[in-house]
């Protein structure tokens, strides 16, 4: 059977009054993406104390620190390697099996790059750590070679595309089809997650959610995975639902062109089993200046 392993990118967002948040989250979830070591290089006793926190079996992964990745690029300088081990010293006291490369879009590697990662990638001890590369460049023959040369898993956003390459471990960190990380998934599109999850016949499954409403999208995946059920988006259906998720930060006069961009990527429960984008009710009402939430609320309650 296929292992899921299902969290997001960092904890600090996870609050429950009266608990730290790393301990609540590891109260919900199994895993996590460490995230805010691709920012920082934090204190080796912090990441001591956070192993301590968590139950023995969550797993955590470790986002490798920017240094490496976005301005030394993985060429085999002396600084790469005192930025690799010391992000490697971190999966060691985790006891991570995952670091995770994330490089942007804007830097392809030319056969000089290549070569040079080739060189970097040829001078590291892993130990027991696993390579996960999320190559945002255009995926080319020689980054494909590379990476499976080195045994490096690719990562892809499973809501937005497949793997090329195969492996025994499929990792996805999910953002969505929001611009940045502004989404928040329905779920047709968990169920396709889950879907091109499965297609890649992977033992482990790892799905790290990044969007908006991360802690949500993670929590009704893991569930939906555990019992083939769907948690609600809210507590609330229907107009109630709408005007629940508007009331958090709609700011008003606004026009509805401007209501669908900054409101429309939600997720509301239009009935107790079908959750929906509040894009798909906002296209439906007239098009105006909206100047208060009950007049956006009167308009909705003529459509649903």
């Amino acid at each position: 059977m296929t292992e899921y392993l299902v969290g997001t990118g960092g904890w600090a967002y996870f609050q429950v009054p009266g608990k730290p948040s790393l301990k609540a989250y590891s109260e919900v979830f199994d895993f996590v993406e460490v995230n805010n070591t691709f920012y920082e290089y934090p204190n080796p006793r912090v990441v001591e104390g956070w192993k301590r926190s968590v139950p023995t079996k969550f797993v955590f992964s470790v986002r490798c620190h920017q240094d490496l990745t976005h301005r030394i690029r993985l060429r085999p300088v002396e600084e790469a390697f005192e930025v690799f081990y010391r992000v490697k010293a971190y999966c060691d006291v985790l006891k991570a099996p995952f670091l995770v490369l994330e490089t942007p879009a804007s830097q392809a590697l030319d056969n000089e790059g290549i070569l040079e990662a080739r060189n970097f990638l040829s001078s590291i001890s892993l130990g027991k750590i696993r390579l996960v590369w999320e190559y945002r460049a255009l995926f080319t023959s020689m980054i494909c070679s590379l990476m499976q040369d080195f045994g490096i898993i690719q990562s892809v956003d499973l809501s937005l595309q497949k793997p090329i390459l195969s492996s025994d471990v499929a990792y996805s960190r999910l953002f969505g089809k929001g611009k940045h990380n502004i989404y928040q998934f329905t779920d047709n599109e968990l169920l396709e997650i889950e879907k091109r999850a499965e297609e890649t016949e992977a033992k482990i499954v790892v799905l790290a959610y990044h969007g908006s409403r991360m802690n949500t999208d993670a929590l009704r995946s893991k569930q939906h995975l555990m019992t083939r059920q769907f948690l609600q988006a809210t507590n609330s259906v229907g107009v109630n639902s709408a005007n629940a998720v508007l009331a958090e930060d709609a700011v008003f006069p606004v026009s509805k062109a401007q209501l669908i961009a900054d409101q429309g990527w939600k997720v509301i429960d239009l009935t107790t089993d079908k959750r929906v984008h509040l894009a798909d009710l906002l296209v439906k009402i007239p098009e105006r200046t909206y100047r208060s939430l009950d007049e956006v609320t009167c308009e909705l309650k003529a459509v649903v």
